[in-house]
């Protein structure tokens, strides 16, 4: 396994060592690679819905009733 160091400011140092005093992750490596993980994941669902998206064909609805709608879902109502 390859050693990358990384410089973060102190407000995010603080924030990674309570990740990892909390128990959740093992050590400051061990929380990276669980945030890169959740990236690539992101990432490939986007891929995938984007393509999805791109498949579907054109929409009869206007740019700002889909945002509304995208909207509603997220926040659930």
């Amino acid at each position: 396994m390859a050693t990358m160091n990384v410089s973060l400011p102190d407000p995010m140092r603080r924030w990674v060592e309570s990740q990892v005093e909390s128990g959740t992750y093992a050590n400051a490596s061990d929380y990276v690679r669980d945030l890169i993980r959740q990236d690539q994941r992101q990432r490939e669902m986007l891929k995938l819905a984007l393509a999805e998206a791109e498949e579907s064909g054109v929409s009869g609805r206007k740019v700002s009733d889909i945002i509304q709608a995208a909207k509603v879902r997220m926040h659930g109502g």
